[in-house]
């Protein structure tokens, strides 16, 4: 389970910071930061952990409590579709993560950040491979950045209702690759992701909802 060790460590305002959304063919990728001003209450913590191994009503309250702690500081960023075909996926995470810590309103004295690459930030970074089983700050932020794309799917499966969204997030699941294959891409397809690129070169059922 995550603790508090590694923002202990540092001292200071540290910032955790998480994404949402590498994998999917469609859809933002979503990045949070999350920046503890107090110590973390035991009834918080309880409730964080890396979003992956949380269930959706699980990830939901702790959403909830997350953004009711008066005791910290969070905001969130994304890269559109758009962006992610222009810059490619791992330069458009590092946009989103820099969004969502300018969007803090403070400037942290560290970021630990989730995985191996480190983004351009606004202040020092320290990366954390699989740091959301291990930071509170960092569980706290794919928390947030989780639930804001999933909220984001649910809304974009409400104008293109034929791909599922709500369903897989925009993940490469057989259904997507088959709505994919059949209707062809929408707007909020990501260039630049083989299956998508593969739909768009072939002809389509429907180029309706294009």
């Amino acid at each position: 389970m995550p603790d508090f060790s590694l923002e202990m460590e540092t001292g200071g305002l540290v910032a955790g910071v998480d994404e949402a959304g590498r994998g999917p063919l469609a859809g933002p990728v979503v990045a949070a930061a999350v920046l503890f001003l107090e110590p973390c209450p035991p009834e918080l913590a309880e409730l964080l952990d890396d979003s992956k191994k949380l269930s959706p009503a699980a990830r939901e309250r702790a959403a909830l409590a997350i953004r009711d702690f008066p005791g910290l500081r969070w905001a969130v960023g994304a890269a559109s579709a758009k962006e992610i075909g222009l810059v490619n996926i791992l330069r458009a995470t590092h946009l989103a993560m820099a969004r969502a810590v300018r969007r803090l309103g403070m400037v942290p004295d560290l970021a630990l950040v989730d995985g191996n690459q480190p983004p351009p930030l606004p202040c020092p970074v320290r990366c954390v491979v699989k740091g959301d089983g291990q930071s509170l700050s960092i569980a706290a932020a794919s928390i947030l950045a989780k639930t804001t794309r999933d909220a984001a799917m649910a809304r974009l499966d409400r104008r293109h209702p034929a791909y599922g969204f709500a369903r897989h997030q925009g993940y490469p699941t057989a259904p997507h690759r088959a709505a994919l294959l059949a209707l062809g891409p929408c707007v909020h397809h990501r260039r630049g992701f083989g299956p998508v690129d593969a739909a768009r070169a072939a002809p389509s059922l429907s180029a309706s909802i294009r």
